[in-house]
């Protein structure tokens, strides 16, 4: 042991090594791709999700048992601890069968199947919609609205890296 020992202060780490350059358009590309991607992703939850949710809103506290109603497709599917359903709903109406098809995307720990029944506020009997869906209403709002709002946080974040990573190499080249 002839050295000298190594402190903190003497400690030098190895040069950081950037990534090659060359590369600028394929990884904008690639940035481009995922940020249509998860937009693909954002417009669906818009699409598919939050009308289902908006209505429940606007019926939660009028929604009773529909005798008349019945759902003829619906399924659930778990990942981890989101919960994706969808269903279709028929109710019989003195004006004619209204069918409704709705998709709910809820968080929380469940195993084995959902039993639902169909409720409808008599007003506004197109609004129809499950007691599922309605004793899980703000947990479908919350996981919602965290869903969509990381979904945006990825596509501004990424578009942000982009321009930045932009800059910085048109102000390298110049």
């Amino acid at each position: 042991m002839t050295g000298t020992p190594e402190t903190a202060s003497s400690y030098r780490p190895d040069a950081l090594r950037l990534p090659p350059r060359g590369h600028g358009w394929i990884n904008t590309f690639w940035v481009l791709f995922g940020v249509v991607a998860l937009g693909g992703i954002l417009v669906a939850c818009a699409v598919y999700t939050a009308p289902a949710v908006i209505s429940d809103w606007r019926v939660r506290a009028a929604a009773q048992p529909a005798r008349e109603a019945r759902v003829s497709e619906g399924k659930c599917s778990a990942k981890l601890v989101i919960h994706i359903c969808d269903a279709t709903l028929a109710l019989r109406t003195p004006t004619g069968t209204v069918t409704r098809r709705v998709n709910y995307v809820f968080s929380g720990f469940h195993a084995g199947e959902y039993r639902v029944g169909v409720m409808a506020d008599p007003a506004r009997p197109d609004l129809v919609t499950t007691d599922l869906g309605l004793d899980r209403l703000w947990n479908r709002t919350i996981t919602l609205l965290a869903i969509a709002g990381a979904i945006a946080a990825c596509i501004v974040g990424a578009l942000v890296s982009l321009v930045r990573n932009r800059r910085a190499a048109s102000g390298d080249a110049g």
